[in-house]
């Protein structure tokens, strides 16, 4: 292994139970999931929660995706069946992605570009400054032992290249020692404009953090958008709201 290379020690490996298909890294830590079937279904509860920025924006075919860490290519091929919007992924090792294309039916299409790099050198990218409305975020390794990009600088770079109005989810594992690091620098790099929505599966806790102008909406008109997304989407968006709302305490109009 070089420097030049460091996901040569995360070597992606295969399993399958129940009709679902797992990505490895080598360990028994599961690093995405695809349900042979439904290939777009977002078969873990915690990429569900990664697209919970659809409680706040409605992309359109103007518009861009970001993913940082490419996975099993759950939230790739859910975003380019769910929407219009283009996606730009980042994603380290190419192996991965070879692997998503043999066996996690990764969609080839004009919307769709990968770019074999450092995650942290992807969002000091001048051509991504400004350019996403949706940032979602998903960097483990074979280890699992929290995020492997999580400084301020990191996340400064991910509120860069978010676009005027913008929306970051991140994976993080609620219980481990990088939580609140990982918040604080979020927190930091977002003016403090940070939600949390509840603890699930394996202790991953989801992150949203907002750019733009102050966000000033009633709890009615946020459970009606939860509603809209899962008539549309198949989320469990009320169940998100209803979370939002009781960890932030809101009650009638609140503002983010």
């Amino acid at each position: 292994m070089t420097e030049a290379e460091p996901w040569l020690d995360d070597e992606p490996t295969l399993s399958e139970l129940g009709g679902i298909r797992y990505l490895h890294f080598g360990t028994e830590w599961v690093q995405g999931a695809m349900r042979v079937s439904k290939p777009a279904e977002l078969v873990l509860a915690y990429t569900q929660q990664m697209m919970a920025w659809l409680l706040f924006l409605e992309p359109t075919r103007r518009d861009s995706v970001g993913i940082l860490g490419l996975g099993a290519g759950s939230l790739l091929r859910y975003t380019l069946k769910h929407t219009s919007a283009s996606v730009r992924t980042a994603e380290w090792n190419p192996a991965v992605t070879a692997i998503c294309r043999a066996y996690f039916r990764l969609p080839e299409t004009a919307r769709s570009s990968i770019d074999h790099c450092d995650a942290a050198a992807w969002v000091e990218e001048p051509s991504n400054f400004g350019r996403y409305m949706a940032l979602m975020v998903d960097l483990y390794d074979a280890s699992a032992q929290g995020p492997v990009r999580d400084s301020l600088s990191f996340y400064e770079g991910c509120h860069r290249a978010l676009s005027d109005v913008g929306v970051m989810t991140v994976n993080l594992f609620g219980d481990h020692a990088s939580f609140p690091r990982n918040l604080e620098n979020i927190r930091a790099a977002f003016d403090g404009r940070v939600l949390e929505l509840p603890e699930i599966d394996a202790g991953n806790r989801i992150v949203l953090a907002l750019k733009g102008p102050v966000l000033d909406i009633t709890a009615a008109q946020l459970l009606e958008r939860a509603d809209m997304l899962e008539s549309s989407y198949g989320l469990p968006a009320r169940r998100w709201a209803k979370a939002l709302l009781s960890r932030q305490g809101w009650r009638g109009s609140f503002a983010v």
